[in-house]
């Protein structure tokens, strides 16, 4: 223990902030059985539960920088089998109780770092709290290390944190590089202070998880990257990877369209023809968006509209082009609107079909 500790205990009493005051307490009872003077921290305990402060549950938990996440109902990810069996690693490495608990999830926007987080916490069978970078965050000089303290301060005192995942969604606006000439000074002390208190969460408490997601891992601080157990690369997707997610979005969407031809066939060879796909969370996007904006009265158009989204302009694009890369009479009518026979003559063929 500290002699900080003792000036904020007394500090917080003078200011009437029981929250604050709570808070350090439950630290020093920490750092007490820590040492193995458990009979002192578990007296230090008593009086807390013996007074009139108040003790959240984790069911409602309130703070500034910390909100709960709800992840009922969520589904299962489609992920690449690589990154399907480092998450399934990350539920072992847990369970086994070790203290493996900090993972570090890097990869391009939309690749689906945020929602493997939702899906941990859920194997976990845990709560999950997002630290709200909005709140903690801010533009008074110093002020935004003292919040990134109060906020490691509230995660070390969360009641059952065995039960809990703590998610710093997109890291980095607080941790980039403290040696990047480009960086402020401001921010470089913020990644030092992060990197002091997730030294200190590990001396307090080994059973919490921490997840922390970034796109932008090249400028990521060094010294941080080796506060994490683990760094998971999320820019892992080959084509046919991202075709399988794709699919998967379009079997769970097209169910809630009427008039609407599930063409699986087409949709996947448009994906195939496209030269470049985007990551997940942009794909997910083009398909749903494929599907809410076509014509009720066509029931191709989402067809249309997604080979727009991916490939070009299909308005712009010849017949005989599409025919070239593999689309057949039939597929290249439902594309263009345009009759079977009418496409046969413009290919110069009769009986051009599957």
């Amino acid at each position: 223990m500290k002699k900080q500790n003792v000036i904020n205990l007394i500090k917080y009493h003078v200011d009437k902030n029981e929250n604050a005051f709570r808070n350090e307490a439950v630290n020093i009872a920490r750092y007490f059985d820590s040492i193995g003077d458990d009979q002192l921290a578990e007296y230090i305990m008593g009086l807390m539960s013996e007074s009139n402060l108040y003790t959240p549950q984790s069911n409602d938990f309130e703070s500034e920088f910390l909100k709960q996440i709800d992840i009922r109902g969520i589904e299962p990810l489609s992920l690449p089998s690589e990154l399907t069996d480092d998450i399934i690693g990350i539920i072992n490495a847990v369970n086994h109780n070790i203290g493996i608990n900090k993972f570090l999830f890097e990869g391009l926007p939309g690749s689906g770092k945020t929602e493997a987080a939702k899906q941990v916490t859920r194997l976990l069978n845990r709560t999950l709290f997002c630290v709200d970078f909005d709140n903690l965050i801010d533009s008074k000089l110093g002020q935004t290390n003292k919040n990134i303290t109060s906020v490691f301060s509230e995660i070390n005192t969360l009641p059952h944190s065995d039960k809990i995942v703590v998610l710093f969604d997109e890291i980095d606006v607080i941790a980039l590089d403290r040696i990047n000439s480009n960086d402020v000074r401001e921010m470089g002390r913020v990644t030092s202070t992060i990197l002091r208190e997730l030294d200190r969460l590990t001396d307090l408490n080994k059973e919490i998880v921490i997840i922390a997601t970034t796109n932008l891992f090249e400028n990521f601080d060094k010294a941080l990257v080796r506060r994490f157990d683990a760094v998971i690369n999320f820019n892992r997707y080959s084509k046919d990877d991202l075709i399988e997610v794709a699919e998967y979005y379009f079997t769970s969407f097209i169910k809630n369209f009427k008039g609407i031809s599930k063409d699986t066939r087409l949709f996947k060879k448009i994906l195939k023809t496209a030269k470049n796909l985007p990551y997940p969370g942009e794909l997910k996007n083009i398909i749903k968006t494929s599907l809410a904006f076509s014509d009720a009265s066509n029931e191709n158009d989402y067809l249309r509209r997604l080979y727009n989204n991916l490939i070009g302009n299909l308005e712009q694009t010849e017949i005989i082009q599409l025919h070239k890369v593999g689309f057949t009479v039939r597929e290249i009518e439902k594309l263009k609107g345009e009759s079977k026979s009418t496409v046969s003559r413009k290919l110069g063929r009769e009986d051009q079909d599957e």
